[in-house]
């Protein structure tokens, strides 16, 4: 794609995002192509912009029973949060004080994963309303933004709903059970691909999938890279491979500290991950960042405290080490506290300038 080189009139606000988790409005600028085709850019490994996250819009349709159940329907059906079923037969509940649900902990599904063959009930997807949820975002799906369709519930996460999170943990090692649990995730991915092909017939419109699979904690990861690589790479690698194969981007949602485990991402296929702030961005996109697009997190700094000048070196410090055509990276989706109108201005406009050269 030939984009033109930066002209100070994109500066020109053409509107608003509206400040999310307590961050400040964001300015749409007057880019050069719609937020949809820089978004895609990036993912191409040719960027235009420093991409925000903000450019994308979130997606997760009513048709699918997780995202009821999880209180986590984005789509234009409008559904309140409210727990429920999920397409396991799994009963989570929503708690409002943290706005997510949850598995009741203490009476799990199952207690050895022996117990899944005979026990677990697959879901007939083909139940699911997807001709009224296609019509019902005809609209959704329609905006400028780049639609990145959200999938809760990946493969270490379903088996916690099953086992809660001990009897999981245990049984991705126990060499009694780790047969079952690879026979359970090789269904899995089967069940998963079938559903996004769903997807992307009844919702042409998703540029992309982020399929959430939590894998650590605040200080440590879960369990060891090498039990990643044998338990999960292999049945991520089946998802990620199908949605490539269909034109899509993937990104991992993992919550954690996992600079250990950001290898298996790659062997896995991911094609981007936002690291928490536990983890050190800047130190993972120098390792890694030219195999995985990471959402990188500036310095951190005071915005109250620190004046526009400061604010301006500050954006352009960090476009010219993580900005670089050669190693693009995202804004990190953590960082927005940062977005002050001085600090994304230089931001933009010092990407801009990078990575035209």
């Amino acid at each position: 794609m030939a984009v033109p080189k930066f002209d100070p009139k994109e500066l020109q606000e053409k509107g608003r995002f509206p400040g999310m988790f307590g961050n400040p409005e964001t300015v749409i600028y007057d880019f050069p192509v719609t937020m949809k085709e820089g978004y895609a850019a990036l993912y191409r490994k040719e960027p235009i912009w420093q991409i925000t996250s903000l450019e994308s819009a979130m997606f997760s349709p009513k048709c699918n029973p997780d995202n009821i159940a999880r209180g986590f329907v984005f789509d234009g059906t409008r559904t309140p949060p409210s727990g429920g079923t999920d397409m396991f037969g799994i009963e989570w509940e929503y708690v409002t004080q943290v706005g997510g649900s949850m598995v009741r902990p203490g009476k799990p599904f199952i207690e050895d994963a022996n117990e899944i063959k005979d026990k677990v009930v697959w879901p007939d997807i083909d139940k699911w309303d997807w001709e009224g949820c296609a019509k019902a975002n005809v609209e959704y799906l329609s905006r400028p933004s780049y639609n990145v369709c959200w999938f809760l519930n990946g493969w270490y996460e379903r088996l916690i709903s099953f086992m809660d999170f001990e009897g999981a943990i245990v049984a991705m090692i126990d060499e009694d059970q780790k047969d079952a649990v690879k026979d359970f995730f090789d269904k899995l991915s089967d069940l998963y691909i079938r559903i996004f092909d769903k997807y992307l017939t009844y919702f042409p419109q998703i540029d992309g999938f982020c399929i959430h699979d939590d894998w650590g904690s605040q200080k440590e990861t879960f369990f060891s890279p090498a039990t990643a690589e044998e338990m999960l790479v292999p049945y991520m690698k089946r998802v990620t491979d199908f949605l490539h194969k269909r034109g899509k981007s993937c990104e991992l949602h993992s919550c954690g500290q996992l600079l250990k485990q950001v290898p298996n991402m790659i062997a896995a296929g991911w094609d981007s991950w936002f690291p928490q702030m536990m983890n050190d961005t800047q130190k993972i996109y120098e390792l890694y960042g030219d195999k995985l697009i990471i959402g990188v997190l500036p310095e951190d700094f005071d915005p109250a405290a620190v004046s526009e000048e400061e604010q301006r070196a500050r954006a352009r410090d960090y476009a010219d080490k993580y900005c670089r055509p050669d190693k693009p990276s995202f804004f990190n989706i953590y960082a927005g506290k940062y977005l002050t109108p001085a600090f994304r201005e230089e931001l933009y406009k010092q990407s801009r300038l990078n990575y035209s050269k």
